[in-house]
């Protein structure tokens, strides 16, 4: 990283793993090469390495199973998670082209899906987040994603529609007008096209402060999988050092630009 990266900030990585271990594979009703053609479409392919590789492993929160497995960034309560009512809440009942993923769970099953890899994987951002409080007053989460060149139908968008190369994502809460601008303007000085919450929205915090806690900040940063990968097969492109290393520098330089 061009800055050696603050010791308040947390690496939130949701979504990059493509492990699904074998006790749940059994729940899931694809053949293997479906399963492996979705974990294409809906893995953020490589985002560990891309904003946080060199950064001390106290400040990488990862979730180290798929989402397809258990999805960490929705709300626990399908009641609050608006993703749910597409059959895409914590625990995913359908694929990105909303055909069954999954056999029906039995009872007790779900909870045991989220108690093995949901729960503990808050826990580890709670207490990442804590000792950011504990130590230095204040914790800048930064939510780190992908997402496809075209929209997934799944997401209800036009696949017509032009994407951006980057997408800032800002809670109403826990993202100051400062902090969007400065990570939106990082990224554009890169010549990268950015969208502010489009084509997703929102960043995340952990429960236990969500609205409560403004020493708490957050945003999400998501990078358009064109500008590193060959999306048919996740294969990264030969320029992947390259753009990695541009990506973690604008998000050192948007937080520098907040903290001179």
């Amino acid at each position: 990283m061009r800055d050696q990266c603050p010791p308040w900030v947390i690496f939130h990585v949701p979504h990059d793993s493509t492990r699904v271990p074998s006790e749940v594979r059994r729940q899931i009703t694809l053949t293997d090469g479906e399963l492996d053609e979705e974990l294409i479409k809906m893995t953020d392919h490589l985002t560990l390495l891309l904003f946080a590789s060199g950064a001390p492993e106290a400040q990488v929160i990862r979730a180290p199973a798929s989402r397809l497995v258990v999805d960490v960034e929705r709300f626990a309560d399908d009641r609050h998670e608006p993703m749910a009512d597409r059959g895409m809440g914590a625990v995913y009942s359908v694929t990105s082209t909303l055909k069954p993923l999954r056999r029906p769970l039995f009872d007790g099953e779900r909870d045991a899906l989220m108690s093995a890899y949901y729960r503990p994987h808050h826990a580890r951002l709670e207490a990442a987040v804590s000792a950011a409080i504990d130590l230095h007053g204040r914790c800048l989460v930064i939510d780190c994603h992908s997402f496809p060149s075209l929209a997934l139908p799944y997401e209800f968008a036009d696949p017509a529609v032009a994407r951006p190369d980057i997408c800032i994502g800002t809670d109403a809460f826990h993202t100051s007008g400062e902090l969007a601008v400065a990570f939106v303007a990082a990224f554009q000085r890169e010549g990268w096209s950015v969208d502010l919450n489009q084509p997703f929205a929102g960043a995340l915090v952990p429960g236990s402060r969500y609205g409560q806690d403004r020493r708490v900040n957050a945003v999400m940063v998501e990078i358009n999988r064109q500008l590193y990968l060959r999306e048919s097969d996740a294969t990264p492109l030969p320029t992947f050092a390259t753009v990695a290393e541009r990506v973690r520098n604008c998000c050192m330089a948007a937080i520098a630009a907040c903290n001179p």
